[in-house]
């Protein structure tokens, strides 16, 4: 079972097409950048007809591979025309957060046609091309920062269309739960019937070098069905004829990490400098601190939070976190549109009639008016105590004017020292792209919580990750490998539970030894690891268009600071067409078949990347299906077998006697029960690794300051 992932190190520390030619295949739309958030019903294809019309759902689909924290979904969904006259409709998806779109096919004459990424104005103009002649050009395009969208003309009537989307997607993990989200609750315009009118089915496969605790959904806990193949590889899933798509699917699996440490993941295509995604999380041998904190919520009550839900989740979100605060702890809330409003005007100890009074207060916030955050902000600041930290945790959806992101920023940057800003960002409708680039700025982090999923577990996670220390201004640098292009080049703070990735090209393979520093309790502290980068390892190619959309992102934010995007232009669009990542600067064009791209001289590089990453997929299947059948062997009637006939004793024979057979020598191949991993820290026979160590001193000298004072 876990061939797969022999290079893999832990250390602690067709449905039928509608006939006929498309004329005037896709309409051009505008390309906005985005770091990708949900805002329809996982692809709905909707009438633009002025006369109107109906699209049913007849099928839908969803193949899920997460592989060691990397998700790759695959949605597959068969629309009906039902009209009795030709239709114009516009297909809409959402990806979620930390995604990328990997794939957009559709089936044309019962062929599917694969997409290819092209810089923007030169995809527009073929595609005009194309439309002069009335040919069938496919342009796919980023809306906004919420959704991608493509028309299809003409649907002939009681037609059926097959289209299928792909995207790659970094799953949030947080107190050890890691977190898939399908986003399917919320409709870009009223009166979309989003159920399924046929079948809805839902696999997913997880892989992890990191035992795999629980498996759960949050939002479909009767539903959801489990099969624990092993402690690394489990699977899901769960069918239903005629779902609805109005609520999301949320399903978390929790892993166990009982020591502090890394894992590092390779892939070493053919002809190319590898890749590589080295993973550093905390432990539960870290002790929680013993001091109170200064807690102000600050929370959204602008108009777009009454949209989708989102004040009634906030007020829900915020009384969950109230509830798992210590009686050493003091608290305000603090609520905003155009102006703000507090309730207290002062920090109050978090007990009885003060959680009382917040949640009344709460409950009479209603949602209004427009968005002006940096006053709140300012305002959570003075309630900063000289002699205690101080967590601003904001719950927005982000709609703020755009003109105010700059002086956002810039009130960022001024907080008083001891502050972190933490960004909870509420439902589906949100600017994901400025609530990470606040928290990330301010030394904190950002949340996103779908309305499918567990209140108070994500607030037991957070009042955890708190109460343990931080590892801020964190460094891992590399000697050997030749190591190159990292990202992100500024490391954020490591919190409890929630997992630092740090993506990476190497051009050497061998031995590399890697350096972790970083300030843990007011000292600087410093530890060493030694890893093996592999010269070949095919398993795990989601990293590379991962890293690939971290280095794009990392790029457009850095822009932004600098209002300086005609820098990185030519770099995004490199990075677009060559990993097939849709941007501001791309577009997935899709033409009617290889040889109209071979007229364009266009590679097909998201053809060939896409075969590789599925060869992957269906050898992880394969290996499941594997584990199914041997766990079905034992199943049924116990044959029994026949009585053992009892040997004679034979006397020895002297004389010389044939050399004893060797006992055949070990797989190379670990058993499926155990992961591929390399040796533990081990400090003279110690269960403490150098890491564990490094944070634990980092405590024991803040423990130290604090009885001396």
């Amino acid at each position: 079972m876990r061939s797969q992932n022999r290079h893999a190190t832990h250390r602690p520390f067709p449905s039928r097409a509608f006939p006929g030619r498309l004329a005037q295949f896709f309409l051009p739309l505008l390309l906005v950048l985005s770091t990708t958030s949900p805002a329809l019903a996982a692809g709905l294809l909707i009438s633009t007809d002025p006369f109107g019309g109906v699209l049913e759902i007849e099928e839908h689909s969803v193949e899920v591979t997460i592989n060691n924290g990397i998700a790759v979904t695959e949605v597959t969904q068969v629309f009906r025309n039902t009209e009795n006259r030709v239709v114009e409709a516009l297909y809409t998806f959402p990806v979620p957060h930390n995604a990328s779109v990997a794939n957009f096919s559709m089936w044309i004459d019962g062929e599917e046609m694969v997409g290819e990424v092209v810089e923007k104005e030169r995809a527009r103009r073929i595609y005009d091309s194309y439309k002069q002649q009335r040919k069938d050009p496919g342009l796919l395009e980023q809306k906004d920062y919420k959704t991608f969208e493509m028309r299809i003309f003409p649907i002939p009537p009681g037609a059926e269309q097959r289209v299928q989307v792909a995207y790659y997607q970094e799953l949030q993990v947080d107190n050890d739960w890691a977190t898939w989200v399908y986003p399917l609750a919320t409709v870009t315009r009223p009166g979309i019937d989003s159920r399924v009118h046929g079948r809805f089915a839902l696999n997913l496969d997880i892989r992890s070098e990191i035992p795999i605790l629980e498996l759960e959904s949050p939002s479909h806990r009767d539903e959801l069905v489990v099969a624990p193949h092993s402690k690394y590889l489990q699977q899901a899933s769960l069918e239903a004829a005629g779902g609805s798509l109005a609520r999301d699917v949320v399903i978390a699996y929790r892993l166990s990490r009982p020591r502090t440490g890394i894992d590092l993941i390779t892939s070493n295509p053919d002809g190319e400098d590898g890749y590589f995604l080295l993973t550093l999380t905390t432990g539960e041998e870290l002790k929680a601190l013993d001091r109170g904190m200064d807690y102000v919520f600050v929370l959204d009550i602008s108009g777009s939070m009454d949209e989708d839900g989102k004040l009634a989740q906030s007020r829900g979100s915020i009384g969950a976190f109230l509830e798992e605060l210590g009686t050493e702890d003091r608290f305000e809330v603090l609520t905003f549109n155009v102006t703000s409003e507090t309730l207290f005007s002062e920090l109050k100890p978090a007990e009885g009639q003060n959680l009382a009074t917040a949640q009344s207060f709460l409950i009479s916030r209603r949602a209004k008016g427009g968005t002006t955050l940096r006053p709140a902000l300012e305002m959570a600041y003075g309630y900063k105590d000289p002699d205690r930290p101080l967590n601003v945790v904001l719950l927005s959806d982000g709609m703020t004017e755009e003109r105010e992101r700059a002086a956002l920023l810039r009130a960022i940057e001024e907080r008083p020292a001891g502050t972190r800003v933490f960004a909870i960002g509420v439902g589906n409708e949100v600017n994901r792209p400025l609530l990470e680039q606040l928290a990330e700025d301010a030394g904190g982090l950002a949340a996103f919580l779908s309305r499918g999923d567990d209140a108070q577990r994500n607030a037991r996670a957070f009042r955890r990750k708190l109460l343990r220390p931080a590892a801020s201004n964190v460094e891992i640098t590399f000697e050997g490998g030749s190591t190159y292009d990292l990202t992100p080049q500024r490391l954020p703070s490591l919190f409890h539970g929630s997992p630092l990735r740090l993506y990476g090209r190497y051009r050497n393979a061998g031995p590399v030894t890697v350096r972790l520093s970083a300030d843990v309790g007011g000292e600087r502290l410093e530890q060493t690891a030694e890893l093996v980068l592999p010269a070949e390892e095919g398993d795990n190619p989601e990293i590379e268009r991962m890293w690939a959309w971290h280095r794009v992102q990392r790029l457009l934010k850095k822009a932004d600071r600098t209002n300086g995007r005609a820098a990185v232009k030519d770099e995004i669009v490199r990075l677009g067409e060559g990993f097939s990542i849709v941007t501001e600067y791309t577009s997935f064009l899709v033409l009617e078949n290889d040889a109209e791209y071979r007229r364009w001289k266009l590679e097909r590089r998201n053809a060939l990347r896409l075969e590789r990453d599925r060869r992957h997929q269906r050898a992880l299947r394969a290996e499941i299906a594997t584990l199914q059948d041997k766990a079905r062997s034992g199943l049924g009637p116990v044959v029994p077998k026949p009585p053992e006939k009892i040997a004679r004793a034979v006397p020895p024979k002297f004389g010389r006697q044939p050399p004893a057979r060797r006992p055949s020598p070990p797989s190379s191949q670990p058993p499926a029960d155990e992961p591929s991993r390399g040796a533990d820290f081990d400090f003279g026979g110690g269960a403490i690794d150098p890491l564990t160590a490094l944070l634990a001193l980092g405590l024991a000298g803040t423990a130290l300051r604090r009885r001396r004072r």
